[in-house]
């Protein structure tokens, strides 16, 4: 079992795991106290505290003894709020006469301990130029239209604001590898645009840590860290969990790596998405920059903001996926009917199919046989790749950009299949719809060799970064890799080929009784509830899926009629079945499932009339889907808009003084919220629309309550 080593005695070759929130030590701009809750005495201390404070000794002290405003503001927020995350504030704190201002922060940890920060302040920061440049930025981030520009926004509002002489989104990989995607800088500055980062060179638990506190400062990279006296809590007899502190000391490993880069001082704003790191905002400065709460609060703010129009863009993306799988899907349906085969439909035109995906080839493997369009490898080798891919595939997809890496022995597949990516059409089956595309040779540029042998244990010779020289590597045997908009469009293509294949199947056991083992087994495997009928609305087939939803096996059904039984709403389920039966007409619709010990259940119903080749109906077919992730969405919905009425009007949490209609920042970051809700659909082949509809809740209202502390110090000021 491997350890972690104790914050500070990590090298490069165990930084993942050295105990970075184990500190032990604080940078030495401000002050940390560690209060008893019960009696707000102090029982932990920076060992800078006596001397900026003016008050000796520290320890075993009231904080009521240390002067100023500083125990009344401790004492109302521990009141007021349960304090699981910072909860900022300023105060005066010190002897009479010689009291400071100060900017600071308290939250709550178990052991009955409250950890308070200060930082001493020597001017307020103006408000006014701070919340039109917030206000600004808001309305900028809330309008643009793709990733890219949502990148170049941010950069150049967060430089506008905070003044650091470099400002990058730095935006991760599905491997961790980092990208500089945009970048706002003094134009005497070399540009790292493009430059690439290996994914160890931010280890997991800083990761970790930078979901937790969204804003981190590092004022001098050349600090001398200051203690905590004692190193241990006299509560607990353990380290003090420094993670959610802002004044935490970094990792030497991190510090030397900035100092090899000549960084001075840095601000780093995380974006998260759906629980995830999505990216960061990086800061740099070249010269020491402490920066007063008020700019971090408005940095904080706009990455909310960035992460709920991320997911709204991103989510467009999916829409705009699924209308164009609908279209595909209709003209298989048409083809089929017609000509009894989809498949011919799906290679007719080759341009529908690669062009999407940006692909220079496809194959299909279907039933034992295969089927291509473009430039693709010879069939054995086709095969031999389709063998390797079921191998490999864990999930019903798979992608990769560089099969000659992952396989060396598909190395000839490089020229016209150097990447892949693979959708499963059965699971009883290894039937693939493939796309391919070829070598491209393609640079590179990382900020440093990411290669470069590791020769000792001293960090000064160990890190990777110690010239930062730009490097380029020039990727052979590569195809550029499968985009997240692009893996999603494959999987919606896949869901709905499985789909079509379903409808097919369950047509053939109408018409070709001599294959019913063959189809009975795809449609029995299949994940979607399926219920068939002949033409007298006798019930032929009823799948798993469709028993385990509403809960009774098919054979307990004879025919149509005791279809209507199965819902709370017997009679629209009946007006569904004598459309069906009398006029022929197919039925769309939402119903509920009863079910004798649960709640009912919504489902979606889909009632197809099956013509025969005169025309008349040979069956019909009911498929049911689960509706329960759209429900909650309608309910996340709802919650969302109640949540931004109540901030609109000034019934909810937030002081009601920010709600006025002249407050232009909450405007700005209510419309963006109300924009981003209408841009987050929830179409069929996209992710529920739930947790990004709560997560975009989530991200506002913390957007506002920031807004409300950065509203506080205007006022304080």
């Amino acid at each position: 079992m491997l350890s972690s080593p104790a914050f500070g005695q990590a090298d490069l070759t165990n930084c993942e795991r050295e105990l970075i929130h184990l500190a032990g030590s604080i940078q030495p701009h401000g002050i940390l106290l560690v209060l008893r809750e019960v009696d707000l005495v102090v029982v932990q201390a920076s060992g800078n505290a006596a001397a900026e404070l003016g008050v000796t000794p520290v320890l075993e002290r009231p904080l009521m003894q240390f002067g100023g405003d500083l125990d009344a503001c401790i004492r109302r927020l521990a009141a007021a709020t349960d304090l699981t995350e910072p909860a900022a504030f300023r105060c005066q704190a010190g002897p009479p006469g010689r009291a400071r201002a100060c900017e600071g922060s308290v939250f709550r940890q178990a052991g009955g301990v409250l950890i308070v920060e200060l930082e001493p302040v020597d001017e307020d920061i103006a408000a006014e130029p701070l919340l039109s440049q917030l206000t600004a930025a808001v309305q900028r981030i809330s309008s643009t239209p793709n990733i890219g520009t949502l990148a170049d926004a941010i950069v150049q509002c967060v430089r506008e604001m905070s003044g650091y002489d470099r400002v990058m989104v730095y935006k991760f990989d599905p491997d961790g590898h980092g990208k500089i995607i945009a970048e706002a800088r003094d134009p005497r500055l070399e540009s790292l645009l493009g430059h690439h980062y290996p994914a160890s060179d931010i280890p997991q638990r800083a990761r970790e840590l930078y979901i937790r506190t969204r804003v981190r400062v590092l004022v001098d990279v050349h600090y001398v860290p200051v203690p905590l006296v004692p190193r241990l809590v006299p509560t607990s007899g353990q380290e003090l969990d420094m993670s959610l502190c802002n004044l935490r000391s970094m990792s030497p490993l991190h510090i030397q790596y900035l100092k090899n880069m000549g960084v001075t001082a840095t601000l780093v704003v995380s974006l998260v998405r759906e629980g995830r790191l999505w990216g960061l905002i990086a800061c740099h400065h070249y010269s020491p920059r402490r920066v007063h709460y008020a700019v971090r609060a408005a940095c904080g703010v706009l990455a909310e903001v960035v992460a709920t129009r991320i997911a709204a863009i991103e989510n467009y993306t999916h829409a705009q996926v699924a209308i164009l799988v609908r279209r595909l899907e209709q003209r298989l349906i048409e083809a089929t009917s017609i000509e009894g085969d989809w498949r011919l439909a799906l290679f007719r035109n080759p341009r529908t199919l690669l062009q999407p995906l940006e692909a220079t080839g496809a194959a299909l493997f279907y039933e034992g046989e295969v089927l291509t369009t473009g430039e693709v490898p010879s069939t054995p080798e086709l095969r031999a790749l389709r063998q390797w891919v079921e191998k490999k595939s864990s999930d019903l997809l798979f992608s990769c950009s560089s099969v000659a890496r992952e396989n060396p022995a598909l190395d000839s597949l490089t020229a016209t299949a150097s990447g892949v990516l693979a959708v499963r059409l059965s699971t009883a089956r290894p039937d693939f719809l493939m796309w391919f595309r070829k070598e491209q040779l393609q640079t590179v540029t990382w900020a440093g060799d990411p290669t470069k042998p590791v020769i000792g244990n001293d960090p000064l010779e160990l890190s990777p970064r110690r010239s930062f020289a730009a490097w380029s590597e020039i990727v052979r045997g590569t195809a550029l890799p499968w985009s997240t908009a692009e893996v999603a469009l494959a999987r919606a293509i896949g869901t709905s080929l499985v789909d079509i294949i379903l409808q097919v199947h369950a047509v053939r056991l109408l018409v070709a009784e001599h294959q019913l083992a063959q189809v009975r087994m795809t449609v029995e495997n299949s994940s979607e509830p399926v219920l068939i009928a002949d033409a007298q609305g006798r019930l032929l087939f009823a799948n798993s899926a469709f028993g385990r939803l509403v809960g009774a096996s098919g054979d307990s059904m004879s025919t149509l009629a005791t279809v209507p039984a199965l819902f709370t709403q017997p009679d629209t389920a009946r007006q569904m079945i004598e459309a069906l039966c009398t006029a022929f007409k197919p039925w769309r619709g939402e119903l509920a499932l009863a079910r004798d010990d649960r709640d009912a259940l919504p489902v979606s119903v889909r009632a197809e009339v099956i013509p025969g080749r005169d025309g008349a109906s040979i069956g019909f077919i009911l498929i049911l889907a689960d509706l329960s992730d759209n429900k909650r969405a309608a309910t996340a919905r709802r919650n969302l808009e109640a949540s931004l009425s109540r901030v609109w009007t000034g019934t909810g949490d937030v002081d009601e003084r920010l709600s006025r209609d002249s407050d232009d920042v909450i405007n700005a970051i209510l419309t963006n919220a109300s924009l981003a809700a209408m841009d987050i659909a929830d179409a069929a082949g996209t992710p529920s629309a739930a947790p990004l509809l709560e997560e975009l809740e989530a991200a506002t209202l913390r957007a506002t309550s920031l807004y409300g502390q950065i509203r506080n110090f205007s006022r304080n000021a």
